[in-house]
């Protein structure tokens, strides 16, 4: 993937028209925390969702190039966003552009991207991680800016900004993704066209927030012109997730959403029934990215944190998970769903079970099972295929659905 990543690069370059990039080695920019740019007015200026209440010219420096910035027009937008309970809140994003004029049919296309799973502090914010050099996920969003397509990046609630990330909350993150979409064409210097034509990628956590893009843009931001979502390895029913995990490898990330639930709906019991070393691992969960949060608690269950059994059964965790679970309203766009068939986090199951759920009500969908794949080797070996498949939205091409 690396090696993907550099030959789409120096392309980039070469698209760039021979522009010598500005090296800034001695520069590392401010962790969200300190930096006030996340940090939104207090009270939020009046506004409709994706108005964008600041943003900056940034450089993009993506590995393995950390001392060059990429020959991109980038922007950091910090816009107006709703919760999962419909608050009125902001998010953060970032908005990449290709240096060259789009030659292609219409407006310039959107990608809007939601990344897979970064963790839970603010250092974990895919903005950050894009300007210090150290965001993983970068080869996707080179092919697409190749291709001449401008790529809007979303941080979801929390995660830059300050409180806590509202993480595997499908409501929040289809919001945000929606919003960021939103906020990359009210943008004036990112020149895209209102009526561009959107389409949402993402893998894992970011195939979750893809597929609740479709599922909320008619009734959310019916104005969009969303015209396909690429999403693998989504996380669609978190009850069958976190059963699938709880006291395996997985265990932290069940206990990050469970973090990340009881964030964005207060009233789910969480906080008060924690014993002292549930107390510890939430602790740190809240702080750590991906990377950590895997360490911090593998092969736990959650009943090893509490000290009252089966919280999730409780409920009022039952009907907040319900209102989380995909597949019950006809997406607004066609679909592409992939899945590895041996996917250690994401149960395959689960994925058959949201294509037969899509098909039911009617969605407009591809389904490609990867045969072998992992979690990380189902994106590495099938998200260019997605991201291609895109493409020919873009293109006005048929589609083939599966139902």
């Amino acid at each position: 993937m690396v090696r993907r990543a550099v030959l789409v690069l120096a392309a980039l370059a070469l698209l760039a028209g021979g522009v010598t990039p500005v090296v800034h080695a001695d520069e590392q920019p401010p962790v969200p925390q300190q930096d006030p740019f996340y940090a939104p007015p207090n009270p939020l200026p009046a506004g409709a969702p994706g108005d964008v209440i600041r943003s900056r010219k940034v450089d993009w420096h993506p590995e393995p190039f950390r001392v060059l910035p990429a020959p991109v027009r980038a922007y950091q937008v910090l816009h107006l966003s709703t919760s999962a309970t419909g608050a009125r809140n902001a998010v953060s994003a970032t908005v990449l552009v290709p240096p060259t004029a789009w030659t292609g049919a219409g407006p310039r296309p959107l990608i809007a991207y939601a990344m897979g799973t970064q963790g839970l502090g603010d250092e974990c914010a895919p903005s950050y991680h894009l300007r210090s050099g150290t965001e993983v996920e970068i080869a996707f969003l080179a092919q697409a800016l190749l291709k001449g397509w401008a790529v809007a990046v979303t941080d979801y609630e929390g995660l830059g900004t300050p409180g806590t990330h509202t993480y595997a909350v499908g409501q929040s993150e289809g919001r945000a993704l929606l919003d960021t979409a939103r906020a990359a064409t009210r943008l004036p210097e990112a020149q895209l066209d209102p009526n561009a034509p959107i389409g949402a990628f993402g893998y894992s956590q970011g195939g979750q927030a893809a597929a609740w893009a479709g599922e909320l843009q008619a009734t959310y931001a019916p104005e969009l012109n969303l015209v396909g979502i690429a999403e693998g390895g989504v996380p669609s029913d978190m009850n069958e997730v976190a059963a699938f995990n709880n006291g395996g490898i997985g265990a932290g990330l069940v206990v990050a959403a469970a973090v990340g639930y009881s964030t964005a709906y207060p009233e789910l019991p969480f906080a008060a029934f924690l014993n002292q070393r549930g107390k510890d691992v939430t602790t740190k969960v809240r702080e750590a990215c991906v990377a950590e949060i895997a360490l911090l608690a593998p092969f736990t269950r959650l009943n090893d944190l509490t000290t009252t059994p089966d919280l999730i059964n409780h409920p009022a965790w039952q009907a907040r998970l319900a209102q989380n679970k995909l597949g019950t309203v006809k997406p607004a766009a066609p679909v592409y769903l992939y899945h590895g068939t041996l996917d250690e986090l994401i149960p395959y199951s689960g994925a058959k079970k949201l294509r037969d759920r899509y098909c039911g009500v009617g969605a407009d969908l591809q389904w490609t099972p990867i045969p072998l794949a992992g979690h990380i080797v189902a994106v590495s070996v099938w998200g260019t295929n997605a991201l291609n498949w895109l493409g020919d939205r873009f293109a006005g091409k048929s589609t083939r659905p599966s139902c």
